[in-house]
């Protein structure tokens, strides 16, 4: 609003009556200002937008802009613009202002500050605004004194800077709407004034009063300031001054406190906070200054904003303090308090303050690597911030990547440290307010403490290797790898030299689940190293894997027994297990290249439960002896294919052992293992048995799984649960309140469970204990009431009525939730075991296994299908179709040797067809469907003779690209597919998707059917036509008809058929569509309506097929019957009897009548039009098309004269052989119009597509303009609209001339337009005259007309007897008519003139 009155206010007082009068050049300045572009208005209107990059690159344009023009009357225009924008009402638009402002005035450095201060005062004066428009104008004046200092030249103008001091001043008493702004913007502005504009500024902002100085924020800062500025002025102005006294202690309190609320919602550390410790650290009293102003003042009363400004303050000194220093700050009750913060702050609601404090902490390690001490003095003391023993830094802590080597070093050694040695008293630790009260000495004693704190010490080196760089830091991970293996599993009796992690013994004693976590820790770090850490072949020559050394390791341990014992002790059985494996081992390190990558997976197989052998020695022992076993006899027999029986018949072969070993490891929940099992599986997957490929369906077997116990026991994470009952525990104690409100939940979901779980059992027991207590009342009972003694009895046996009742319903409720967990279990083990299926089919597709794996994996899918509600089940089911699509089905080598199974795969091709037809989900039958394909491939691909099998090539979808039509059953023949025996199996699959009412099965199914076996395809086609027609429902014959319109373009088809064949069938098709085509336009339900529009769809088709191969078929039948339901289907459509759907059908019909030669008339055409826009939506009826006026927008008076010029000049310009001139439609349309001029040419219809609009190929295209012109004047003249050309008749007439042998070239514009009025006939006929041609009679006889239409057919060219050049220069105004529709505005005038003279008497 403030741009448009200043756009009206310098319009109107650019020029007055007294300066028109001074002289000429004012009036071409006024018209200068009045004609400002656009471009330079809309500058300031995008100044003021949301969008930071439009407003930044207006302001850039807005200064080029005026550095092109420096001295026009545009700077002064900015200047005024900007400075109102100052003042706008919308908040947003104020600093957008202010910075334009502020980079004008530093780009034109020749403005004058004053000046431009000055027009900020005047325009909004603060004396003289109205009260409703004071905060607008206040924040003007503020915001102008902030451009010219973003300027930067604010504090180089002494003037303007005394100027600008004084109205922050004036602007800083109105703090209800200023709030401390102007006093920040001061603060802001004196950092920047150089020390010799402080004298003469200092007296103006700081009063010499120390009262004044620590009543605010800003005024202590203006104050410190100075200080470091230019002391020895501020002694001559206020003497000497002790701020950090001790009589100043409460009022610095209350200055920060203020300071820390004023930035509450920014959410930063106030610079007079950071002033005053800088200021502490100068004067060498920085403990007293952290003990008194902040523990003792800040700290001392529980107000948030304060605690958080003592944090922020914490974290911002740290690269400020020294060592010394450090410990002090570390070791306080800020550092408490914050602890107590992270521990509280839970909910997603609550602020937390730990990513801003890691923030502080990462930019501290970052800028001091070269001094480690510093580094680990921080990180030492983040770390002993405990809550009752746990440190509340979590164990994932990403600071220490900032670590240099020397104080990763000594971190490491602390932690081991206080691991064996916990040192309790140096930790900082605290008690929340709830775990005060619940404080129990028996349970939080010093021993809970110290097993929470070795656990977080275990998990943190975990992490630390994590975050560790292998090339560098090799050693330090293998120190951190051993501690965690030693303390998991062996016990020191006598330190020595050989063995460092015996230097140190624990000082409490090790209980038995910190080993099981120690263990759990042990083994995660060992799957870092297997994961992160794998070392290349060639860059590790001589070195082993990490499982391998620490195997080394651990049998060192085990030959010093005298000085460590592991904490389970190995029998005799056990330890020559572990020797065997170290003999495996060695000989599988002296395997040859060939066998190097089997032995390089057996040799992980062997590590990895040879490391296990210290977790679970029992079941790791019986493992490795089989291991063993297996390994020698797969090494020792050679790598084939052939199935292999064992030497011994009682023993089973190798592969089945090592199955179920993989299977047993599976069951545990190591990703480690998983990996490892993967690995060793693709090795042996090539000597897959079927009895080892049935132990791992067993398992995926969802009935058997369920319904029967398995071979295979999943055990669950113990360690993991510990863990979380720890974590539970202490939650529990923080959380009181929402642990009451889980009770009362809790007791809730019991009394329904209670009510809804009484059987009659518990009912019978109740009412015999109330009728042994004469508790329930009856007829005959007496009115005398129990007695104390009865009262109390009855109370307790209904207590413990009650309490066995609440007993069987937990018992109940347990036995719930153990099925469910077990559940869980077993689809997260079946998960794992999928990852054997998956190598199969990947590394083995040729394998004949792979087909017995596909009805397994349809019933996993089945069944998920049905019951994917929980997130196990659905990872199930995605995991399971993903391998049988992807790498099964989409695979590109498959089965080569079915040998003597092809009737069993045709069994079974019949029995997946049979299970897709009888599914209740669509999605589940085309599962089935395309495991049938997969079939239907393998059998194609394996030939019947052995002896000419070719090598596998690149699978492709259809048939080879021979010509010839004996090809597709050339290459039948030679296949194992036999047609007699798949032909029923899918004709029976077609014929119950044709005729049930809810087939599962999808026309897409059939499609890929057909396009993969079109010899399939043509020995079903017959039973689709028979469903065309006949008594099936509606919708069936729809669907063979949409089967067939699909399938008949079909190339692979085609070559399955001689040309007599392929005619005949057509033919029969036609017949069919025919007899569906009488009942057309009969529609009552959409399922006849949708029948009807496929079979003109069909017929469509079929007409392309036949002229497209040019075959020789009458369509007299079917242009009668599609005649004969023209009217009817008119009538419907002027009647709006239509249901959904029907226009559609209409524009389908009249391609299909265009192809037979019956053009659409013209008014029908209008007609479906404005039907079509009376059905539509008040939202579509809003679309109008681009580029057009709207009818009433139009002039009406001179339409008709120019319409006429161009009427008579289209037959003047263009004869029977002249190409149709451009119209404006897309370049399609003229596309379809140049395809239907070559079919003409070539004497057959052309054959239009279904969706394309029917396009009469009669009159020249024109613009939709022309039409309506033509149309109005038509109307005007009392002619009927139907046809400005011809009539419907000779168009017919037209149409039907290439049928019969005729050239096909039509002479279109013979024909005069309609009848005109006697002045629009002299103007044509003089119009004409100008172009060389004869004008005609308008009232010409009908016969004449029609003998001048059959000229050509007798030889006649077409051409009109006009000369050349005059024909060229019509052809060429037309063209440019059409095109440019503003040229044609433009240039008509001149000839309206003159034709309005002409027709003058």
């Amino acid at each position: 609003m403030v741009a448009v009155e200043m756009e009206k206010r310098d319009g109107a007082a650019a020029m007055s009556p007294g300066e028109a009068a001074k002289g000429g050049a004012r009036p071409v300045d006024r018209q200068g200002l009045l004609q400002h572009s656009r471009e330079f208005l809309d500058f300031f209107w995008d100044i003021a937008k949301p969008q930071q990059e439009t407003r930044l690159e207006a302001t850039e344009k807005l200064l080029e802009y005026l550095r092109a023009r420096p001295e026009g009357s545009e700077m002064k225009y900015a200047q005024k613009r900007l400075i109102a924008g100052l003042g706008m009402g919308r908040e947003t638009a104020r600093p957008c202002y202010s910075l334009a402002l502020a980079q004008l005035l530093q780009s034109f450095e020749d403005i004058p500050l004053c000046s431009i201060l000055q027009q900020i005062q005047e325009k909004h004066d603060l004396q003289r605004v109205k009260k409703v428009m004071r905060r607008p104008a206040l924040f003007a004046n503020l915001f102008g004194v902030l451009a010219l200092f973003q300027s930067g030249r604010l504090v180089k103008d002494s003037e303007a800077l005394m100027k600008s001091v004084k109205l922050l001043q004036v602007l800083a008493q109105y703090y209800n709407h200023l709030q401390e702004q102007p006093q920040k913007a001061l603060v802001d502005i004196l950092s920047e004034v150089p020390e010799a504009m402080w004298q003469e500024v200092l007296p103006k902002v700081l009063k010499p009063d120390l009262n004044s100085i620590l009543g605010s924020p800003e005024h202590l800062e203006i104050f410190l300031l100075a200080q470091q500025k230019v002391p020895v002025q501020l002694e001559k102005l206020m003497g000497s001054v002790n701020l950090l006294s001790d009589e100043n202690i409460p009022r610095l309190v209350t200055v920060l406190k203020m300071a820390a609320n004023s930035v509450k919602k920014e959410r930063k550390l106030p610079a007079v906070a950071l002033d005053l410790l800088r200021l502490a650290l100068r004067e060498d009293k920085f403990p007293w200054f952290w003990n008194e102003i902040v523990e003792q003042g800040l700290m001392k009363k529980q107000f948030w904003p304060a605690s958080y400004l003592c944090f922020r303050l914490l974290g911002a000194s740290l690269p400020m303090l020294s060592k010394e220093q450090l410990q002090l700050v570390m070791r306080g009750d800020t550092i408490r308090h914050y602890g107590e913060h992270i521990v509280t702050a839970k909910y997603p609601s609550q602020f937390k303050f730990a990513p801003e404090m890691n923030e502080y902490v990462g930019s501290f390690l970052e800028g001091c690597r070269d001094d480690p001490e510093r580094q680990l003095a921080v990180v030492v003391a983040f770390s002993s911030i405990t809550n009752q023993g746990l440190p509340v830094v979590p164990t994932f802590w990403r600071v220490v990547r900032f670590l240099s080597a020397p104080a990763l070093k000594g971190y490491v050694a602390w932690l081991q440290d206080m691991f064996l040695q916990p040192d309790l008293d140096s930790l900082v630790d605290f008690s929340t307010d709830n775990q005060k009260k619940a404080q129990d000495a028996s349970i939080h004693g010093p021993e809970r403490a110290v097993f929470r704190l070795r656990k977080w010490i275990i998990l943190r080196l975990v992490s630390i290797v994590d975050s560790l760089h292998l090339e560098k830091e090799e050693a330090l991970i293998e120190e951190v790898a051993r501690f965690c293996f030693f303390h998991s599993f062996f016990e020191t009796k006598k330190p020595t030299s050989q063995i460092p992690e015996t230097g140190q013994r624990f000082s409490f004693p090790v209980e038995g689940r910190a080993r099981e976590v120690f263990s759990s820790a042990f083994f995660s770090l060992l799957q870092t190293l297997s994961t992160h850490f794998k070392q290349a072949p060639e860059q590790t020559q001589g070195k082993h894997p990490w499982t391998y050394r620490l195997v080394q390791f651990a049998d060192m341990l085990l030959n010093h027994s005298r000085n460590v014992s592991p904490v389970t002790p190995f029998t005799t059985q056990q330890r020559q297990a572990w020797t065997r494996m170290l003999q495996t081992l060695e000989e599988l390190e002296a395997c040859s290249s060939e066998a190097k990558a089997k032995a390089t997976a057996f040799q992980h197989l062997l590590l990895l439960v040879g490391i296990h052998l210290f977790k679970s020695p029992t079941e790791s022992c019986d493992l490795l002896g089989d291991i063993q076993t297996c390994i020698k006899k797969s090494l020792g027999e050679k790598t084939r294919r052939t199935r292999s029986k064992a030497a011994k018949p009682q023993e089973p072969p190798w592969v089945e052992v090592l199955v179920e070993i993989l299977l047993a490891l599976l069951a545990q929940p190591s990703h480690l293992i998983r990996q490892v099992a993967r690995t060793v599986f693709s090795h042996i997957c090539a000597h897959l048995t079927p009895r080892a490929l049935q132990l791992i369906l067993d398992v995926l077997n969802p009935e058997q799984s369920e319904d029967e116990d398995d071979n295979v026991v999943v055990t669950d994470d113990s360690e993991k649960q510990l863990e979380n009952e720890e974590d539970k525990s202490s939650e529990s104690e923080d959380d009181k309140n929402s642990e009451s409100e889980d009770e009362s939940e809790e007791e809730e979901s019991d009394e329904e469970d209670r009510d809804g779980d009484v059987d009659p059992g518990f009912r019978e027991q109740l009412m015999a204990v109330l009728q042994a207590g004469k508790a329930l009342g009856g007829v005959d009972d007496d009115d005398e009431e129990l007695g104390d003694e009865a009262m109390m009895a009855l109370d307790e046996n209904l207590a413990s009525l009650f309490a066995e009742q609440k007993l069987r319903i937990q018992a109940r409720r347990d036995e719930k939730n153990k099925l469910q967990k077990e559940k869980a279990l077993r689809r997260d083990f079946q998960i794992r075991v999928l990852d054997l299926i998956e190598v199969l089919v990947t590394k083995q597709p040729e394998n004949p296994l792979v087909l017995e794996l596909l009805e397994p994996l349809l019933n996993i899918i089945r069944r998920s299908m049905r019951t994917s509600s929980t997130k196990q089940e659905q990872d199930l089911l995605h995991k399971t179709a993903r391998i049988f699509t992807h790498h099964l089905c989409r695979s590109r080598h498959y089965c080569r040797d079915v040998g003597n199974c092809v009737e069993t795969v045709s069994t079974q091709v019949e029995r997946l067809v049979q299970q897709a037809a009888h599914q209740a989900d669509s999605s589940v039958a085309l599962y089935y469907f395309n495991a049938s394909l997969y079939l239907l491939r393998v059998l194609k691909g394996n030939t019947a003779d052995r002896s000419i099998r070719k090598p596998q090539k690149k699978e492709k979808t259809g048939t080879s690209a021979s010509t010839k039509p004996k090809g597709p059953e050339v290459a039948q023949a030679a296949s194992c597919l036999d047609l007699n025996l798949v032909t029923p199996i899918y004709s029976s699959a077609l014929s119950s998707f044709l005729t049930k009412r809810n087939s599962p099965l999808t026309i897409p199914m059939f499609l890929s059917l057909f396009s993969r076996h079109p010899m399939l395809c043509k020995s079903l086609l017959p039973l689709v036509i028979q469903h065309v027609t006949g008594q099936t429902r509606p919708r069936h014959q729809a669907q063979a008809c949409l089967l067939l319109q699909k399938v008949l373009p079909m190339r692979e088809l085609r070559l399955c058929f001689e040309d007599p064949e392929w005619e005949q069938l057509t033919c029969q098709i036609l017949a069919k569509v025919t007899e569906n085509l009488r009942a057309l336009g009969e529609a009552q339900t959409k399922s006849e309506l949708l029948k009807n529009r496929s079979s003109l769809e069909l017929l469509n088709t079929l007409f392309r097929i036949i002229n497209h191969e040019k075959l020789t078929v009458d369509l007299t039948v079917v242009r009668d019957v599609l005649q004969g339901k023209q009217q009817y289907l008119q009538h419907r459509v002027r009647q709006k009897e239509q249901v959904a759907g029907s226009s559609r059908l209409y524009d389908i019909y009249w391609q299909a009548m265009r192809v037979l030669g019956v053009p659409r008339p013209k008014s029908e055409k209008k007609d479906a039009k404005e039907v079509l826009s009376a059905t539509q939506s008040p939202v579509s009826m809003k679309r109008k098309k681009k580029g057009f006026l709207p009818e009433t927008k139009k002039r009406k008076k001179r339409k008709s004269e120019g319409t006429t010029q161009e009427e008579e000049a289209k037959p003047a310009a263009t004869g029977g052989d002249q190409p149709q001139p451009p119209s404006t439609g897309k370049k399609r349309k003229r596309k379809k119009a140049k395809v239907a001029a070559q079919a003409q040419v070539e004497g057959t219809p052309a054959a239009k597509s279904p969706a394309t609009e029917s396009l009469s190929p009669e009159p020249p295209a024109k613009t939709p303009k022309l039409r309506k012109r033509n149309r109005k004047l038509s109307q005007v003249n009392g002619a009927t609209p139907v046809s400005p050309m011809e009539p419907v008749v000779e168009k017919q007439y037209q149409k039907e001339l290439p049928q019969k042998g005729v050239s096909g070239k039509s002479p279109q514009l013979a024909l005069q337009p309609p009848a005109k009025t006697p002045k629009l006939q002299k103007s044509n006929r003089k119009l004409s005259q100008v172009n060389g041609t004869t004008p005609g009679s308008p009232t010409e006889p009908a016969t004449e007309k029609k003998y001048r239409k059959e000229l050509p057919q007798k030889g006649v060219s077409g051409k009109s007897p006009q000369s050349a050049l005059p024909r060229k220069k019509a052809r060429l105004r037309l063209s440019l008519a059409n095109r440019s529709p503003s040229l044609l505005q433009s240039g008509a005038k001149k000839k309206k003139a003159q034709l309005r003279k002409a027709t003058k008497p």
